[in-house]
């Protein structure tokens, strides 16, 4: 956990996710031992006036001048006394926003090492101007960096690191900061999702979290067992109906545009936790799949920024959500089941379920809210995982344009996204004899393709469309660059920056 302290001459507090403290005032305290400061090859002996003494000065600007040639956005620690840590924050050639942040994370990845447990920071006119340093997107990335979800812990082991941030009154950007904040509460929404354990965070309870967010001004309505059933989401009933819990679909609408232009639409699965139903997943790892709704997830968290920034967009996000499990009443392979669309789909794995609960809920969005675009987030396949890793999202889409749109936007956050296949070779792969298709093709290979080949089928009126699949992205077991091991909240930066640099 991390405290943040920024100071300024009237304090103004408010919270920030993990009970993070703000404050502003913009002058260094004289007890302030452990100091953190931009630095660059331009950096001279007068910049530090005030703040260490002559010798300490010079101390830097050799440092700096020994390693100008070599060093690019690099952080070190250098001792003034036994108790006094100098960070020298190297700043060179920033080139986007997204580098600052990534600075940022490595600031506190810094502090961790050295055990530092209190440290200001001071802003720099020269170091941002020249550099493009912003104080706010900075921050943003240590805050990123710092999440923790240790609310089952009953033993809480102290390790808080306090952080003031100096800076003068006309560097503050009270709306860059705002605007980070909310994308930073939607990010952390979606990590405390996926992080809780699923005896926790089952569908019934899920859908009350959900409906909560009305209090940000967003319209939520959710579809329970017996609206699904009267509508034929036969696909999404099947896939819950071996479980004790209920099975939602659940609809969450903001309206940020004066006009009644259609919206966005993005999409997620919401399986809470993943057996395989009969088609059982081995035990080892099983333990993982209460993160199989972090596509629904990253839906619920976007909808959560997009309204806490007022975005001045229509959008509308779509999540089911159910429960993979086993029992009497379980989906059995070999059933056939006819979805809202009413395409008829035999069931020849109950593990190949997220494209179930899609399908549903992507030709309803499709009916519904006639939207410009639809975009469906999920954990679909361990396939992509072998494709691609921990480092890219595969994206199969039905058109270009919105393909190099949310590529564009991946690269920018560092949320990265490769294209992959689409060809009417592989969806053929998953007809059936017995029904208008079935739920996994039948001469394996192309997992992630012929899986993204189902959902294009529920997609009916041509509607541009992109399919993410996440499963590598939505979890680490050793951190990212500006995540921590755990949820990484993969998803929201991404869709929130595709937002903002082409629909608003």
């Amino acid at each position: 956990m991390i405290i943040l302290n920024i100071y300024k001459v009237q304090p103004e507090v408010y919270l920030i996710h993990m009970s993070l403290k703000i404050n502003y005032l913009d002058k260094l305290n004289n007890s302030t031992k452990n100091i953190g400061i931009f630095v660059s090859k331009d950096t001279k002996i007068t910049d530090f006036k005030g703040i260490f003494n002559e010798n300490f000065s010079k101390k830097i600007i050799g440092y700096l001048r020994a390693n100008k040639k070599s060093e690019k956005n690099k952080i070190y620690c250098l001792n003034e006394d036994y108790d006094k840590k100098i960070l020298i924050i190297f700043v060179s050639k920033i080139e986007s926003p997204n580098e600052v942040k990534s600075l940022g994370a490595n600031f506190y990845d810094q502090i961790k090492k050295e055990q530092i447990k209190n440290i200001s920071i001071l802003g720099s006119n020269s170091i941002n101007s020249k550099n493009k340093i912003k104080l706010e997107e900075f921050i943003h990335g240590i805050e990123l960096k710092s999440y923790e979800f240790n609310l089952y812990k009953t033993k809480k082991i102290h390790k808080d690191i306090i952080l003031n941030v100096v800076k003068l009154k006309n560097q503050a950007d009270v709306k860059l900061r705002n605007r980070l904040k909310a994308i930073l509460d939607g990010v952390n929404f979606t990590r405390d999702l996926v992080s809780e354990p699923g005896n926790v965070l089952h569908p019934d309870e899920y859908a009350k979290r959900i409906v909560k967010l009305r209090k940000f001004g967003l319209k939520v309505t959710v579809y329970d067992q017996n609206k699904l059933k009267k509508m034929g989401c036969n696909a999404l009933l099947g896939v819950g109906q071996g479980s004790i819990r209920g099975s939602y679909l659940v609809t969450i609408e903001w309206k940020g545009s004066k006009n009644n232009s259609k919206p966005l639409a993005f999409v997620g699965k919401g399986v809470c936790f993943d057996t395989g139903g009969y088609s059982l997943k081995p035990a080892k790892f099983m333990e993982d799949m209460t993160y199989d709704m972090a596509g629904s997830a990253a839906v619920v968290g976007l909808m959560k920024t997009l309204a806490l920034r007022n975005s001045k967009i229509n959008a509308v996000g779509v999540v089911g959500l159910v429960e993979n499990m086993v029992s009497g009443n379980a989906q059995r392979p070999g059933d056939i089941v006819k979805s809202y669309s009413g395409k008829t789909i035999e069931i020849l794995n109950t593990d190949a379920e997220g494209r179930l609960v899609l399908a549903d809920a992507l030709t309803f969005t499709e009916h519904k809210f006639k939207p410009q675009f639809i975009i469906d987030l999920a954990t679909l396949t361990g396939a992509i995982i072998v494709s691609l890793g921990s480092e890219y999202g595969g994206l199969f889409s039905n058109n270009d344009k919105l393909s190099k749109q949310l590529i564009d936007a991946g690269e920018k956050v560092d949320e990265k996204l490769w294209r992959m296949p689409l060809h009417k070779n592989f969806d053929k792969l998953i007809n059936s004899k017995n029904a208008d298709m079935q739920n996994i093709n039948y001469v394996g290979g192309a997992g992630s393709t012929t899986a993204a080949q189902f959902l294009q089928r529920f997609i009916i009126k041509k509607t541009p469309w992109a399919h993410l699949d996440i499963a590598g992205m939505a979890f680490s077991k050793y951190g990212g660059a500006l995540n921590s091991s755990g949820a990484t909240g993969y998803g929201v930066r991404l869709l929130n920056n595709l937002i903002e640099e082409n629909y608003e």
